[in-house]
């Protein structure tokens, strides 16, 4: 370690003005690159599979440092695993970065925020256009972005991106439209696609549950969004969260508990933390 710093120290004090802002300039650049990436990568599921990385390369070093040998190897080993298994496993993140830097837009804006005002004026929205097709039987699955970014799924479906009213949103999910079959995936104030294909859950749910419940109980369980459904029999409104699912809500109900969920930070911000707990009948 010692002959390590030493030769550190002496490239150090060899190195020129300009070495000196060349190297600079070189570790800027690699630190903003790398931030950038956290940045996308913040947008997607793939930031948890991220941490659960970090910690084993931390595992791994931490098992060297103790000579637990047994341990370190097989960690050693599975790294091998990994160079295989990390393109497979981020390859629509991937495939979102590449599409990204061939539109010029790697170093684009990160995850959208709204400020109080817009959260309210949202909520009123929401409320109104729940209420016109509840009382209507209007089918409607509606999902709210929120810190684990649904930008893969937006790609399932067709691209919007309109400002949110209740106006929109009701005629998006008029039947034999063109955009009704499917999910409608919001981010911030803005509708981001319509049409989108949602994972249905693989928990065992009641048999009478249409594709549109099973669907918001499937993005709950893998994100912290929220979804809204309204049935096309009844006209029942429910929210999902979490893999839970709250039935037979009102309007003024559903306004409050997102006003709850989507929990505004002195900032002003839509983005904040998602207690999959409390209060619902979950099925």
């Amino acid at each position: 370690m010692s002959t390590v710093w030493s030769r550190l120290v002496f490239q150090i004090q060899t190195m020129t003005a300009l070495d000196v802002l060349i190297a600079v300039v070189d570790v800027v650049l690699i630190a903003y690159i790398i931030y950038r990436i956290i940045l996308l990568i913040r947008g997607t599921r793939a930031i948890h599979l991220v941490q659960g990385l970090l910690i084993f390369l931390v595992a791994t070093v931490v098992s060297g440092w103790f000579n637990l040998s047994a341990i370190n190897w097989l960690l050693e080993q599975a790294q091998l695993s990994l160079l295989v298994a990390i393109p497979i496993v981020f390859q629509p993140e991937l495939r979102r970065a590449l599409e990204h830097v061939g539109r010029g837009r790697l170093f684009g804006p990160g995850i959208a925020v709204l400020e109080r005002h817009d959260l309210e004026r949202l909520l009123k929205d929401m409320g109104r256009a729940l209420k016109t097709m509840s009382r209507s039987k209007v089918g409607a699955l509606i999902v709210l972005e929120r810190e684990t970014g649904l930008e893969d799924l937006a790609e399932t479906g067709i691209r919007i991106d309109g400002h949110v009213s209740s106006e929109f949103l009701v005629n998006i999910f008029i039947p034999n439209t063109p955009l009704h079959d499917g999910a409608v995936i919001i981010r911030g104030n803005r509708v981001v696609a319509a049409a989108c294909f949602l994972p249905l859950t693989e928990a065992e749910v009641d048999p009478k549950m249409g594709g549109r419940h099973r669907a918001a109980l499937g993005i709950t369980e893998q994100t912290d969004a929220v979804a809204l459904i309204v049935s096309e029999e009844n006209g029942a409104i429910s929210l999902a969260r979490g893999g839970k699912l709250i039935r037979n809500l009102d309007d003024e109900t559903v306004q409050e508990m997102l006003g709850e969920l989507l929990i505004v930070s002195d900032k002003g911000s839509i983005l904040s933390h998602l207690s999959p707990s409390g209060g619902g009948d979950g099925e």
